[in-house]
């Protein structure tokens, strides 16, 4: 069965970017939200943000600065949550 998984990304940008392309192997839907910061512009979290988009992984975030992320504001990223099966916060 899959599941839909949505991975929140806060202080551990890399643990969190490297685990949410990690468990694609496991042919779940799997959704990134960037929450509260800028992301790092580190060759790691480039690398894992290209790969999630090649992966077709939908990314969001709650910061305009985030400027390659589809920006929803928080009551809307509060409401897409009821409908994941698994929530991983970092």
């Amino acid at each position: 069965m899959t599941k839909k998984i949505a991975v929140l990304v806060r202080e551990r940008q890399e643990e969190a970017l490297r685990m949410a392309v990690g468990i694609t192997l496991m042919d779940d839907v799997i959704d990134i939200y960037v929450l509260d910061r800028k992301i790092e512009k580190n060759e790691k979290n480039v690398l894992n943000l290209e790969t999630a988009c090649d992966m077709e992984m939908k990314v969001y975030t709650n910061k305009r600065e985030n400027h390659d992320m589809e920006y929803l504001d928080n009551k809307e990223i509060a409401a897409r949550l009821l409908g994941y099966s698994h929530i991983l916060a970092y």
